[in-house]
């Protein structure tokens, strides 16, 4: 039994298609059949059902896997901590994220103390946030969403409240307060259907009771701030992103209407020297963005 066999099993096991796991493994679908085949040998029992062209992993596929994952996963989490204890690596860092808005400069901060610490970053739905976690492909998550796994931990770095953003000269921009009900004939702009902030305010105006109208629907914060100065609708906008004396903020009485941004790991999981850094580094910037200056 060889490791490579093993990552063969595991990739064909996730995806129960022998052509795509090929694809993916870069191996020819043969070759690939054949390692299978080698391992089952190997084990003595069949780890796939198989109907036709098709193939199912089995109840002992299913036990096997799960042994796998953590003996593979324990494999790279020894060759990390035995390269970080021997010095060969200066660490990296994969982390996932929903937004980037609030981590420039966090990361700016973070990579002029620590310069040869190496940053991969993925903007991810949360789906996928807790894949890359789970299969220990990202260190971390920055997210404005709970990622509810028992497997996760996570801490809330900081909160904001959500205001109604109104341009200059709107009906609306000298009021001190509104609620969502007021705004059903407004209209708004908003963030696509399956972007995370806009998951979010769909809830408060279902709570609020009411179908916002939407005339343009755009990928990030700095878009929606630019057509609502332009006159375009209104918008939900987040005070920490709006940071624009043409825009009107407005608080937001009913419903309450605020996002916790949350940073999320894996509680079993190794955490390599460079991320715990890290980790603790954005913990101390938001308690006091201040602070970090002298990290």
């Amino acid at each position: 039994m060889e490791l490579l066999q093993l990552r063969y099993f595991q990739t064909v096991a996730k995806m129960e298609h022998m052509t795509r796991a090929s694809q993916e493994l870069h191996i020819a679908q043969p070759a690939l059949s054949k390692t299978i085949a080698r391992l089952e040998a190997d084990v003595g029992v069949p780890l796939f059902d198989r109907y036709g062209g098709r193939i199912r992993l089995n109840a002992f596929g299913k036990l096997y896997l799960d042994k796998v994952d953590r003996a593979l996963r324990l494999l790279e989490e020894g060759q990390k901590e035995v390269l970080e204890l021997a010095g060969l690596e200066q660490g990296s860092i994969h982390l996932a994220t929903s937004t980037l808005d609030l981590l420039s400069d966090p990361l700016s901060r973070f990579i002029e103390r620590y310069p040869d610490v190496n940053f991969k970053i993925s903007q991810v739905s949360p789906d996928e946030m807790i894949q890359l976690v789970e299969d220990g492909r990202a260190d971390m998550c920055f997210t404005a969403i709970a990622l509810e796994q028992p497997f996760l931990s996570q801490v809330t770095v900081l909160s904001e409240d959500i205001y109604l953003a109104v341009p200059a000269g709107h009906r609306l921009s000298d009021r001190t307060s509104v609620r969502l009900s007021e705004l059903s004939g407004e209209s708004f702009i908003g963030y696509k259907e399956d972007f995370i902030f806009q998951k979010m305010y769909d809830q408060y105006f279902r709570e609020a009771g009411i179908r916002p109208k939407y005339v343009c629907r755009v990928d990030e914060p700095p878009a929606v701030a630019s057509l609502v100065r332009a006159g375009i609708g209104v918008a939900l906008y987040g005070c920490r992103s709006a940071q624009d004396s043409r825009l009107t903020l407005i608080p937001i009485t009913e419903p309450q209407c605020r996002r916790d941004y949350r940073l999320v790991w894996h509680n079993k999981q190794y955490l390599s020297l460079a991320a715990s850094t890290f980790r603790e580094f954005l913990l101390d910037y938001f308690k006091d963005p201040g602070l970090s200056t002298a990290l």
